[in-house]
């Protein structure tokens, strides 16, 4: 089998959008994503014993020499897809797969000449390409593969096929392109003569040569225009013509897949942060080493008592113990089926729940809800899976995902028998919820991995100083958003059904106005295809960002083409994408409220790679706070029965705050030391006018001249987002940076240090890897370095909220009250209020968010209360 592997590159890179396939340091990895995924198909489905991947090196060969124009119509390489390809020499080196270039020539080549050489060995061969050339290979050993659709589908050209469709034979084809021209190409065609023509003249002649030695017989004005470019004939038959005889490093019989590393695969794949799916899709299909699923019990030397749980866990209090628990984990509606303890002597238990006796259930109840340190993976869907059969859990000790998580952040997934093979290289059969467990031992698996785990992660961790973060931060914290997602939220259903129903008509009114502008009354607003046409036909704007699939309608786009040319229909257009967007939003509420009219989200502590916490299911930190629309759905989150009222309190301008203290910049210091207004502050000293004459204007443009910069914004970006020229955009930033030195050094020095470093590290000592500032890749480096002075910042702030989260909850339990933290959204928390409480509550918060770090500037925390989230804001 052998790949042209720019070309399905290419076609990779095309089928797969490069802004959902990128590391968390901005590298593009689409292209070797779709090429990797259709290679896992296609070695499945061929099984070749022999394989090799050609490459071409750049753009001059001895075709451009012979014809300097030579494919140079084409476009330059896109930016995100620079670098794929180097990675994907790499990684296929990796797996054992042999990867061929040569200067001065190209892939096809390098892959003419192993086909004619592999030809009277014996092989069958199979071409996997997105060019046609190839065509002129085939016969009845040696198959084209040609993706029809990006590179998941396919066709099978032979002999027969390549007839069928071009009514000519492969040695014709050359002869039929060389006429017909190539505009991929660049190769010249001949006026008048088209693909029929071009068929017509190669079956009545046979060949091209035969065609040029009876030139003088064709007739019409398309036999003048051919006899005018016979060199160009000759030169373009030259040129598609591949070389058949290179010397090249290794023949046919040297192309088997060596032995592939499991592990070196599987860090390859992590550091490109592609999920295990595809990693065991290809693993699947080469042939490898060091496989040991059966490593576990073999290396552990497990014992697994058949001890009745009364007996066996009281004899082993005082040790750490290993715990693995099946089930289902959603908030307030878990249950546990079965699980496995492991001590660190290598024995074990495993029980089904529902089978336990009275006794044994005690004794398990008794020990989940002591003090006794327990090991676990994703200790908070234990808490909920436990919590469904009625038992508390406590002294968790470690969570083998989040010492992963804190060890490589921005990993896709923390799945165990992932991280199982990431830090110990070892595979683990996991429980798959079906099993009988009589006899089977992959879920005592499964907690012995997490006893090794902990043991090795904890190494890990003190060796990058991070032991303290995870031991006093994240681990606690896990617990804590455990029973915040257990209380959850309560809600207004009737309220969300009525905004619901308010939005359903605002979506149908814009979609009759923007389709009677259109003149289409069954215009779809949401079909991209439908919208080109009336956006750039019907009402003929300016065409917007050309993509595969036409001009874009993405919102960026669209909401550029209104700002720069108003129309009404666009007005509406847009209103639509915004009042959908709330519709969906408001369907996803209701959805989600449970029978205790309460919504219980999930708060995921190992997702964003910067530390903030994210909530899905649904997603409760992305409804507006600004918007009158975002504000109405608030309105419908309400305090519970038995509870006084819902406070709020959050931290103001902690990012800048944090700025200023990482920054040491005086200016800034000073204005939070003088209790200023920052942002007038900053703007009377920008635009150098006094503080009571900063207009609202100039207020706005140094707000995102200042939140910006803590997200790597250029000059460039300034403008766009002020919708100012760019000049005037770099004069607002040096006259900012003339004021605030201190900001400008701190942001090069960061950029610096983690580069030097590799990764970058918030006050806490949380970090985050940048291997991308190195790259040679522009883009990728561009993001990486963005990313650098965005995570020390946000990460810091998204610790210190954490902090507050971890006093105040140990503040409300000493304290013995009932109210309770319900949400935390970025940095703002949310609370229920117990009748009596809220003078009492309000302190403990104010105090301990104050107390969660000492910073060169006060924090300062606002507070509000009300009846609905709404209300409580302040």
């Amino acid at each position: 089998m052998l790949i042209d592997g720019h070309s399905m590159a290419f076609r990779a890179f095309y089928a797969l959008p490069a802004e959902n396939f990128s590391t968390t340091g901005g590298q593009h990895t689409n292209a070797v994503y779709g090429f990797l995924s259709m290679l896992a198909n296609i070695l499945a489905e061929e099984k070749p014993s022999h394989v090799a991947v050609a490459f071409d090196v750049g753009r001059k060969t001895f075709r451009t020499e012979m014809f300097p124009a030579y494919k140079a119509q084409r476009e330059a390489t896109p930016e995100a897809f620079k670098g794929q390809v180097g990675i994907l020499q790499e990684i296929l080196g990796t797996l054992g797969i042999t990867t061929l270039s040569m200067e001065n020539y190209e892939a096809d080549d390098i892959l003419a000449t192993l086909t004619t050489a592999a030809r009277p060995l014996g092989y069958e061969i199979r071409i996997v390409t997105g060019d046609r050339d190839y065509l002129q290979l085939v016969d009845g050993q040696t198959t084209v593969l040609y993706p029809m659709r990006g590179v998941s589908t396919l066709h099978r050209f032979t002999p027969q096929a390549v007839e069928e469709k071009y009514g000519l034979t492969p040695q014709q084809y050359p002869d039929f392109a060389a006429l017909r021209g190539d505009p991929s190409d660049n190769l010249p065609n001949i006026p008048g003569v088209g693909e029929k023509t071009a068929t017509k003249w190669i079956k009545q002649y046979g060949t091209l040569d035969s065609l040029l030695d009876h030139a003088g017989e064709i007739k019409g004005r398309a036999g003048e225009n051919f006899r005018e470019r016979l060199d160009q004939v000759r030169l373009n038959r030259e040129l598609t013509q591949m070389l058949t005889d290179m010397e090249l490093p290794v023949g046919p019989d040297q192309l088997q897949i060596d032995s592939v590393d499991v592990a070196a695969v599987a860090e390859r794949f992590d550091e490109l942060q592609f999920g295990a799916n595809l990693r065991e899709r290809v693993l699947a299909v080469v042939p490898t080493e060091g496989e040991v699923s059966e490593e576990v019990a073999e290396l552990s030397d497990v014992v697994v008592d058949e001890e009745s749980l009364a007996t066996w866990l009281p004899s082993r209090r005082g040790q750490g113990m290993a715990l693995f628990i099946m089930g289902t984990a959603t908030p307030n509606q878990g249950d546990a089926s079965a699980l496995a303890i492991v001590d660190k002597q290598r024995h074990a238990v495993s029980v089904e729940l529902g089978e336990l006796d009275p006794a044994d259930e005690q004794a398990l109840a008794n020990w989940l809800d002591s003090a006794e340190p327990k090991y676990l993976h994703e200790s908070k869907a234990a808490f909920h899976m436990l919590a469904g059969r009625g038992m508390p859990l406590q002294g968790v000790a470690h969570d083998t995902a989040i010492a992963a998580y804190l060890l490589r952040p921005g990993q896709r997934t923390y799945d165990l028998k992932d991280i199982y093979q990431r830090h110990l290289q070892r595979q683990l059969a996991e429980p798959d919820g079906q099993l009988s467990l009589m006899g089977d031992t992959s879920l005592v698996d499964s907690a012995v991995a997490v006893l090794e785990l902990a043991e090795e992660l904890t190494i890990q961790l003190q060796q990058i100083d991070g032991f303290e973060l995870y031991h006093d931060l994240e681990l606690p914290l896990a617990g804590i958003l455990g029973r915040m997602e257990a209380a959850g939220i309560a809600v207004d259903v009737a309220t969300l059904e009525e905004q619901l129903e308010d939005f359903i008509e605002k979506v149908a009114h814009e979609e009759a106005i923007a389709r009677e502008l259109a003149g289409d009354p069954s215009l779809n607003l949401s079909s991209p295809k439908q919208l080109q046409v009336v956006l750039f036909e019907t009402l003929g704007l300016p065409k917007t960002k050309k993509t595969k699939t036409g001009h874009s309608t993405a919102a960026k786009e669209i909401e550029q083409l209104a700002a720069k040319h108003p129309h009404p229909f666009l007005d509406r257009l847009l209103a639509h994408r915004e009042y959908q967007k709330m519709k969906t939003t408001l369907e996803g509420l209701i959805k989600t409220v449970q029978s205790d009219g309460r919504i219980h989200t999930t708060f995921n502590q190992t997702v964003a790679s910067t530390g903030r916490l994210s909530s899905t299911e649904p997603n409760l930190q992305n409804i507006p706070v600004r918007t009158p629309a975002g504000r109405r759905i608030r309105s419908a989150f309400v305090v519970g029965q038995g509870y006084e009222t819902l406070l709020t309190a959050d931290y103001s301008q902690i990012e800048m705050r944090v700025m200023a203290h990482l920054s040491e910049d005086p200016g800034l210091i000073e204005a939070y030391l003088a209790g200023e207004d920052l942002h007038n502050y900053v703007g009377s000293k920008v635009f150098n006018v006094p503080i009571d004459q900063v207009t609202p204007e100039l207020r706005r443009r140094v707000k995102a001249m200042s939140y910006g910069l803590v997200y790597g914004l250029s000059a460039f970006g300034l403008s766009q987002q002020l919708d100012i020229p760019a000049g005037e955009a770099k004069t607002i930033m040096e006259s900012y940076f003339e004021r605030f030195g201190g900001v400008q050094r701190y942001l090069a020095e960061i950029v610096d240090k983690a580069r030097k470093d590799g990764y970058t590290s918030t006050l806490f000592g949380r970090r985050r890897y940048l291997p991308e500032l190195t790259s040679d890749n522009r883009v990728a480096r561009e993001n990486a370095e963005r990313a650098a002075l965005n995570a020390p910042i946000q990460g810091t702030a998204a610790d210190i909220i954490k902090v507050a989260m971890i006093r105040v909850d140990r503040q409300l339990r000493d304290a013995r009250v009932s109210s309770r933290v319900l949400l935390q959204v970025h940095d703002e928390l949310v609370v229920e209020i117990a009748p009596g409480e809220l003078e009492q509550v309000r302190s403990i918060i104010a105090r301990e968010m104050d107390g969660a770090i000492s910073l060169r500037v006060p924090l300062e925390i606002s507070a509000g209360e009300g009846a609905n989230w709404d209300q409580a804001a302040h």
